[in-house]
């Protein structure tokens, strides 16, 4: 099908449009006077490197929301093949309270959990929110990075869970 009527367009047709999309897989993770929270999101994008800036888009609905407007901070937890689970878990089947139960967690500049062996974590100050439909996107300064080497990345697309091997560094 294709249409260029805006009105032509329904939401369930721009998610299964949405859905084809292969997306890296991220726990975003915040914690502070708002309280501890994690979610997973795919809608993360580069913004700039000067200054390094990233922004993410969370649904206002979310139970985690409030959490991350009160801190003001969050940390973008890229993962690896190993997190398919964790990746589950913080997109809702466990409720907050038991997310950060398993794995280790660590913290950099702002507070915001980091997750031992995340594939990269960006540490990040939220700087502004534009509020679009459903979503606000975040803008986020980049305060601090941890990275692994080696891993696999986690992918989502056609609404599974993909792994993006990494690629044999003699065959560069």
């Amino acid at each position: 099908m294709i249409s260029s009527d805006p009105e032509a367009v329904s939401a369930s047709a721009y998610r299964e449009a949405m859905a084809q999309l292969a997306s890296a897989v991220h726990l975003v993770t915040t914690d502070g006077p708002g309280g501890r929270a994690g979610l997973t999101a795919t809608s993360v994008c580069s913004v700039s490197d000067g200054p390094p800036t990233l922004l993410v888009c969370l649904n206002r609905n979310s139970s985690a929301y409030p959490a991350f407007l009160r801190n003001g901070v969050l940390c973008i937890n890229t993962l690896t093949a190993a997190h398919e689970g964790l990746a589950t878990d913080f997109a809702g089947r466990v409720p907050q309270a038991e997310r950060f139960a398993g794995p280790d967690w660590g913290r950099l500049q702002t507070g915001a959990p980091v997750l031992a062996g995340a594939l990269v974590a960006f540490d990040c100050r939220i700087v502004d929110r534009h509020e679009v439909g459903t979503h606000d996107v975040l803008i986020c300064a980049v305060e601090a990075l941890a990275e692994i080497s080696g891993a696999e990345s986690l992918l989502y697309a056609g609404r599974h869970y993909r792994v993006l091997p990494r690629p044999d560094s003699e065959s560069d």
